[in-house]
């Protein structure tokens, strides 16, 4: 033991063998390569973005496609209004206005300045009878006989075969002094035609319905049938053009709340509550299939009526809403502030989104942690396309390969896989395919170069003289040789994969959404918009880009230096 602690203890001369430490040829690069700051901070920086991009990923509570929403308050389009301007033709039960009637009675109306005029249709003769302003009776007419003034006298014949009462006579007389055209009497209505100079055409009336520009709407659906019938409307809007502030309808009395010819609100006689309004304007919702209160369309009607610009409505649940009102052609839009369900997009950083969202409402640390991926997968991806001796074999297709302008083969690209929609993952490989094919010329002629140089080496010489077979030399001796180069311009060839990407997806030609990289990421900010307001868009996307293309590089001079030392001398 103690023999064992003095050899231990043994000092050994400078020139003893014992102390050379043979170190293998993978670990003296090491060395070199660990001594190098540059290198390290460049392990440092990779290492950090494959840890934030597929790790971020895994951990990140979002997905990269997940889309943010927020409850927000929009001055949205309401509802439309218009002031109508056709008529609208009611008749009592059983009857009905033809098409021809009612196309025959716009027409005579809208040409003919007397109150009453007439026109045939359907082979019969019609009278047109004013009842008040844009309201109108429809009715056929039967000639009687003639009225005729002759100074003060009033003299009425009959037609022959027909039989005129004292009764006629005398309402026919009383409706010429007093200048109306229709009046009652015998429970029948009669009708004035008026003809040349001071002569009249007496005849029967038989009313066939009303035409009117005004539109009834009842505020609950039990008084539907009661308002749309014709009694109630010819009756009310009779009293309403007259300026009466109540009428009969059916045995039932009722008053109007009037506003002025063309506006009102309907009440029971004996009730407070509103159960229809008159208006000339008609209220249509914005939305297909959405339905507006009847008391809604009434506060509209009465605020274009008032040619109001703004008004205020108390809705079902008590909450009073603003609503403005504008015009669009011959329309009113009614616009009103709404809680809608939107997209949060371009929100600003926070303790959720801790880099905001982007103008698809995405978190945007999420999708660099995924942009991540996809930026170091097509990275890493082409440098598998760069062989080892195969490329010598290529040499041939090198120059064919350089005279292709690459950038525009890559726009052929994407458009044929846009023109296919070939789907994002599939993309993906497809890209790092075709940019593998189009970019491998330039490592092909490095290392042709050093395989030409090594081959006259004294070591290769070597090799051939003593009879080592092409096979052996190539892969024992030539290969291995190569391989620091290839694996140092593969290292720095990264990078500059990396800024072609984001190139490529700025351009709309590389990663689609909903997938994301952080080229497609800086792409929105290609609106000067957003690039001037929304830094957190685009910055960290860039920031990212700069530092993994200059870790790759430092990682790459750093293992240049470890193969090769003498060339920093």
């Amino acid at each position: 033991m103690s023999e064992n602690r003095i050899n231990n203890n043994e000092q050994l001369a400078l020139d003893d063998g014992r102390r050379v430490k043979v170190l293998s040829p993978g670990m003296m690069v090491f060395k070199r390569f660990i001594r190098n700051k540059l290198a390290i901070a460049g392990i440092i920086i990779l290492t950090f973005m494959f840890v934030f991009s597929f790790l971020g990923g895994v951990i990140s509570p979002y997905r990269q496609d997940q889309v943010f929403y927020k409850t927000d308050s929009a001055n949205k389009e309401y509802a439309s209004a218009v002031v109508n301007n056709e008529y609208r033709f009611f008749t009592p039960d059983g009857a009905q206005l033809s098409t021809l009637v009612r196309a025959n009675f716009s027409r005579v109306v809208k040409d003919a300045g007397e109150d009453d005029v007439a026109f045939e249709a359907d082979g019969a003769s019609w009278n047109v009878h004013r009842l008040g302003e844009n309201f109108y009776a429809i009715g056929t007419a039967k000639e009687l006989g003639s009225v005729t003034m002759l100074g003060k006298i009033v003299d009425v014949k009959a037609k022959p075969g027909e039989e005129i009462s004292d009764a006629v006579k005398d309402a026919a007389l009383k409706a010429v002094q007093g200048g109306s055209l229709q009046f009652e009497a015998d429970g029948q209505s009669y009708m004035l035609t008026k003809g040349k100079a001071k002569s009249y055409t007496l005849g029967t009336m038989s009313e066939a319905g009303v035409a009117s520009l005004l539109n009834f709407n009842a505020f609950s659906g039990e008084d539907d049938a009661l308002v749309s019938g014709y009694g109630f409307r010819r009756a009310a809007e009779l009293a309403l053009r007259s300026g009466e502030q109540t009428f009969e309808a059916d045995g039932e009395a009722y008053r109007l709340d009037s506003d002025g010819d063309d506006s009102a609100v309907i009440y029971r006689a004996n009730s407070d509550e509103a159960m229809a309004s008159v208006s000339n304007v008609i209220v249509s919702p914005m939305t297909t299939g959405a339905t507006l209160e009847m008391d809604y369309k009434a506060a509209v009607a009465e605020a274009i009526s008032q040619k109001q610009m703004a008004f205020e409505y108390v809705n079902a649940a008590g909450e009073t809403e603003k609503h403005t009102i504008r015009m669009r052609g011959n329309n009113y839009i009614i616009y009103t502030e709404q809680q809608t369900y939107l997209i949060d997009m371009y929100a600003a950083p926070s303790m959720a989104h801790p880099l905001g969202t982007d103008d698809h409402g995405m978190d945007v640390l999420t999708r660099l942690m995924y942009g991540g991926r996809i930026s170091l997968m097509v990275g890493f991806g082409i440098s598998g396309y760069f062989g080892g001796w195969v490329d010598t074999l290529l040499m041939r297709f090198v120059d064919l390969f350089n005279s292709i302008p690459y950038y525009p083969m890559m726009i052929i690209a994407g458009a044929i896989m846009d023109a296919f929609e070939v789907p994002p993952y599939t993309r993906i490989f497809l890209l790092m395919a075709i940019m593998g094919i189009m970019g491998w010329t330039g490592v092909a002629r490095v290392v042709r170069g050093q395989i030409l140089s090594l081959r006259e080496q004294d070591f290769m010489v070597a090799t051939e003289a003593t009879g080592v077979r092409v096979s052996r030399r190539i892969f024992r001796h030539l290969v291995p040789n190569v391989m620091p180069l290839l694996i140092v311009q593969a290292t720095m060839g990264l990078g500059s994969i990396i800024l072609t990407e984001a190139t490529l997806s700025f351009l709309g030609l590389g990663i689609k959404y909903p997938l994301a990289s952080w080229g497609s990421i800086i792409n929105a900010a290609s609106n000067i918009y957003v690039m001037t307001n929304f830094w957190y868009i685009w910055i960290p996307a860039g920031v990212l880009i700069v530092l993994t293309v200059l870790g790759f590089n430092f990682v790459g001079d750093g293992l240049r230096d470890a193969f090769d030392p003498k060339m920093k001398r």
